[in-house]
């Protein structure tokens, strides 16, 4: 394709970005991360800990569908999720099977009573430690993974040169240091880095606009040179390369 065949495609690609609960298979067979190569199985995990007479919390849920899969009883289970979008499918889906569903979007008041839950679990989701300790029974424990300070780095930097990081201080190291000063107990703590991998500029522009607090302000418009280069390096190495950054995190009260 020539220039304008290709922004005209990837306009295309930008105006139809969404996306509900986390399903990426819209960009299925051009675009590959590395996910599952993790050096832990969060859920077995969070399955190694959850009882079936806890009283659980899912933060920032999406469309349960992490959740839904431990099968844990719908009675004692508990979610919050802060997207508009996925509020209203989560009180669709869930609400029904008598999940109780919260809209949350500052996450240092949450809307729960002192010492309510025994876990709580939170996969790539905002939280407050100090907030975290309040809700959660004595002995309680705290499970998440979270997206890393340096996800797509490589990525954002293509595309927005000297951006800044979304969120800094969100790298292992530093959080253990956070939930250790608030007064938990850290049972276990890891950090990893996995290859991601575009075979499609027109999926990196999807990407870019569905994941736009690491790609801050990106438009095929503003972005359209860089896409170019990114357009070349595709052609050249059959796909553009960067890093997801996870940690993992195991905190008892």
């Amino acid at each position: 394709m020539n220039e304008l065949d290709l922004k005209n495609y990837w306009k295309a690609e930008e105006a139809i970005a969404q996306m509900k609960g986390w399903d990426f298979s819209y960009i299925s067979g051009r675009f590959k991360s590395y996910e599952d190569d993790l050096p832990w199985d969060y859920k077995e995990i969070v399955q190694k800990y959850l009882r079936p007479q806890d009283k659980i919390l899912d933060i920032d849920t999406g469309g349960g569908e992490f959740l839904l899969s431990l099968n844990h009883p719908y009675g004692l289970t508990s979610v919050t999720e802060g997207y508009a979008p996925n509020v209203k499918l989560c009180q669709e889906k869930l609400g029904a099977l008598g999940i109780r569903v919260c809209e949350v979007t500052d996450y240092s008041r949450m809307p729960f009573a002192d010492g309510e839950f025994d876990v709580i679990i939170n996969r790539h989701g905002a939280y407050d430690a100090e907030e975290i300790r309040r809700i959660l029974k004595p002995g309680g424990l705290f499970i998440t993974q979270q997206v890393g300070e340096d996800n797509d780095r490589e990525l954002v930097e293509m595309l927005l040169p000297g951006m800044p990081k979304s969120f800094p201080g969100m790298n292992l190291r530093e959080q253990r240091k956070v939930f250790f000063n608030v007064g938990f107990h850290i049972l276990q703590a890891e950090e990893a880095f996995r290859p991601i991998e575009f075979s499609d500029v027109g999926a990196l522009v999807w990407f870019a606009r569905i994941i736009a607090w690491e790609f801050v302000g990106f438009s095929v418009e503003k972005c359209f040179e860089q896409l170019l280069q990114v357009q070349k390096e595709v052609e050249g190495n059959g796909c553009v390369r960067g890093r997801i950054h996870r940690y993992l995190l195991v905190a008892k009260k």
